[in-house]
């Protein structure tokens, strides 16, 4: 059954993992007039509080909200993708959301455009890469889809937000927690939407010991540029101040220079090997300055994208090191 799930990154996970686990599907959606942008989150927790949730963050407001159901209310298929938990629905072609509980209200439908997954082969498995083969790693992470049309509509606690001709992001994690130290962003709001990019480095912990793990694909006109640990790319520098990111990495062939810009956001809910209480603060009002170069120095693209998620998160210093 491992064997199909690490060849299917999108499906459930855990049916037979033991606590600590957990697992969680991030569908970012964004309004054609950019004025609306979420983030819905389903997922489930394994262990003492075992449970599964449906969690929100408002963009525009940095409004969250993590509503929980029984763990029995929890259902995935295997292999495809598809999971209910309570009267809510996810897979490949649409989200429904159907929750009133004292602490707010989520309603509506939305439906995707054909999605546009990381690759995967059995070499390379997604956006792990090998690594995905390898059991027992503190988190793993899927690109389901970097970008993708939606319709449809979202009421938030009365919130009415119509997301007809928007743009749609989904990637996910699962394992028994999330790093000591991270950070992530992505776009797919470029001018014209030509491009797309998700990046992330962290803390992986290692046989005893640790590594700072990153993965960053840029996907433009169709092509995917991939900078990663496991490809042997290299971080040339990584800055980190209070109001921006600022990365330089290079493969064999490109070097991609990126610097993410802050913005206020709200509070999500991580997973650590006991329960759901990290505390992450997430943005979707960031902006992300791309530019890919051959290493001769040739752009071949210089962009900005809008609507960017972004955190920073944990020990930063522990990502500043050089190892």
């Amino acid at each position: 059954m491992r064997f199909r799930a690490v060849l299917n990154p999108a499906t459930y996970h855990g049916s037979h993992q033991k606590p600590p686990f957990f697992e969680g599907w991030y569908f970012k959606l964004v309004s054609l007039d950019e004025k609306s942008k979420i983030a819905i989150i389903p997922g489930v927790i394994l262990g003492k509080d075992a449970h599964a949730f449906v969690q929100i963050i408002d963009g525009s407001d940095g409004k969250t909200e993590y509503f929980t159901f029984p763990y029995d209310q929890f259902q995935a298929e295997f292999p495809q993708f598809k999971l209910k938990i309570g009267k809510n629905e996810f897979d490949s072609t649409r989200l429904l959301v159907d929750v009133k509980q004292p602490e707010g209200q989520l309603f509506g439908e939305i439906n995707f455009g054909k999605l546009n997954p990381w690759p995967v082969t059995f070499l390379s498995p997604g956006v792990m890469g090998w690594y995905a083969w390898v059991p027992g790693m503190e988190c793993y992470h899927g690109v389901l889809s970097f970008d993708h049309s939606i319709s449809g509509k979202i009421t938030f606690n009365g919130k009415e937000m119509d997301f007809s001709g928007g743009r749609g992001y989904i990637e996910k994690d699962w394992g028994k927690s999330f790093p000591s130290a991270w950070v992530w962003f992505q776009s797919n709001h470029f001018l014209n939407n030509s491009a797309c990019i998700t990046a992330s480095v962290a803390e992986i912990p290692w046989i005893g010991n640790s590594f700072k793990g990153f993965i960053v694909g840029f996907w433009l006109e169709g092509e995917l540029y991939r900078f990663t640990t496991y490809r042997s790319s290299k971080i040339e520098s990584l800055e980190i101040s209070e109001d921006q990111v600022a990365w330089v990495l290079r493969n064999r062939t490109h070097r991609l220079r990126l610097k993410a810009v802050r913005s206020h956001g709200g509070l999500l809910r991580g997973p650590t090997p006991l329960d759901m209480g990290k505390r992450v603060m997430e943005t979707l009002n960031a902006s992300i300055h791309v530019r890919l170069e051959t290493l001769k120095g040739a752009v071949l693209f210089e962009g900005i994208g809008e609507n960017a998620g972004l955190e920073v998160i944990g020990d930063l210093q522990r990502l500043l090191a050089d190892k």
